[in-house]
């Protein structure tokens, strides 16, 4: 479903927003796309579980737990940061994950770096059994193909499509799919332009850059300037954003335009990519740190 902004923009620009948190009321947006055809293999493969990875607020985690559950898996979340074990009935998002049966393990954040480790895996095999892996993210190539179902036909008379950016996997998959008039932007939740070669495994099309100032301090960090922004497009629009990703992705591109960044008339899509999840768990950081935080409105 993609909703026009009735924001009046400078030099007749138009913003749309592609409302992907739709799809699912818990696997929502990108991680529906992600998951979509990883679970079709797991099936043909005839695994019994799932495996993945993620931390405290990952809207991946929660994602995996209830489509797994729903399509008959067992699965299993690898969780950064050890610390977490005694504190999963404060967070929204492993108790959630543990009553759609997920069950953790739990490393500290220097183990979790090997994730990808062939040492690291075997353990885990050793311990888990015959697992389907799913990476953090769910970036694999199944994900991207997933991912390229995002834009439809009736996307073509767009001439930006912006996203947010984890993995990579998202923007790869609508990279590939685009038009060549098309240019695609994403806006990188991390700091540092490193993610640039991760996508380009799985692109070829060279229609895209990455906007990277606008990750407000980096992964999972939010500040008052954004918590408002986020209660103010609400109230204008009616399109609640999460703090982690589409927030500051939607902050990004409107700044760009109030900036001069498109050229005039230009028409822009947003990929709202869902994560409406994580909200509640970052509300109770930002109480803790006794700082505004944000309308929940899911």
């Amino acid at each position: 479903m993609n909703q026009k902004l009735q924001i009046q923009f400078p030099n007749s620009i138009s913003v749309t927003i592609k409302r992907e948190d739709l799809i699912h009321s818990v696997v929502s947006g990108n991680k529906f796309r992600k998951l979509k055809y990883n679970l079709l293999q797991a099936k043909t493969e005839n695994k019994k579980s799932l495996l993945t990875f993620g931390g405290a607020f990952s809207n991946h985690i929660a994602a995996v737990a209830f489509a797994a559950r729903e399509n008959g898996f067992q699965s299993i979340g690898i969780i950064r940061g050890d610390e977490l074990r005694d504190k999963i009935a404060g967070n929204p998002t492993l108790k959630f994950a543990q009553e759609c049966g997920m069950q953790f393990e739990f490393v500290s954040r220097e183990a979790y770096r090997l994730k990808t480790e062939d040492t690291f895996l075997a353990d885990l095999k050793s311990k888990f059994g015959d697992f389907f892996l799913i990476p953090e993210g769910g970036t694999n190539a199944y994900a991207i193909k997933g991912c390229e179902e995002i834009l439809t036909s009736e996307d073509k008379e767009f001439d930006y499509i912006c996203c947010a950016v984890g993995t990579g996997g998202t923007i790869s998959g609508i990279i590939n799919s685009a038009l060549r008039h098309q240019k695609v932007l994403g806006f990188p939740a991390l700091k540092g332009d490193f993610l640039k070669d991760e996508i380009r495994i799985f692109v070829q099309n060279e229609n895209w850059d990455l906007i990277t100032e606008y990750h407000f301090g980096g992964y999972g960090k939010v500040n008052t300037d954004l918590v408002q922004f986020i209660n103010q497009f609400y109230h204008e629009n009616q399109i609640p954003l999460d703090p982690v990703y589409t927030g500051k992705m939607v902050f990004g591109v409107i700044d760009l335009i109030q900036n001069n960044y498109f050229p005039a008339q230009s028409n822009i899509l947003l990929i709202h990519t869902g994560g409406l999840q994580g909200i509640q768990g970052m509300n109770a950081e930002l109480k803790k740190k006794q700082l505004p935080t944000i309308a929940i409105h899911v």
